[in-house]
């Protein structure tokens, strides 16, 4: 049997599935599915490191300044985070549904965007549109 070159995605909340349905399980909104080409991932050969990255080295060594944190304008959420986000760091924000985590994380990418810091927002869980909608409610954003 041929896989399916095509996927079908709820415009409402962004939920997929391999076959065109009326209503999507997840909002429970009507006629809101759309068919898009399906995303191919190239599989390659392994993944080239610099070798400085993996030598092990003593924390006496490692160099550190008070320029490496880069403050979100969100005055808690800096204090969590020890007085900003540090560079190259990856911060996993959770908890409950509807308690703001992606509103707080796109307010904060809203304020460093004003602070002309370059942006990327990614969600995995959220449309474009529900993000676009979001983003309206807060106010402007520059384009970084």
């Amino acid at each position: 049997m041929a896989k399916s070159k095509t996927v079908f995605f709820c415009q409402n909340c962004g939920y997929e599935s391999s076959k065109w349905m009326g209503q999507c399980p997840a909002c429970r909104e009507w006629n809101t599915f759309a068919e898009e080409p399906k995303a191919t991932v190239k599989k390659t050969g392994a993944v080239s490191v610099r070798r400085e990255a993996v030598q092990p080295r003593r924390l006496s060594e490692i160099e550190i300044s008070e320029e490496s944190r880069i403050t979100t304008g969100i005055r808690e959420l800096d204090r969590v985070l020890g007085g900003g986000i540090v560079q190259g760091s990856l911060v996993l924000v959770g908890g409950d549904p509807g308690i703001g985590k992606s509103t707080l994380l796109l307010q904060m990418c809203r304020n460093l965007s004003h602070m002309e810091r370059d942006i990327l927002y990614i969600s995995g869980e959220e449309s474009l549109q529900q993000i676009r909608m979001r983003a309206q409610r807060m106010g402007t954003f520059s384009e970084k």
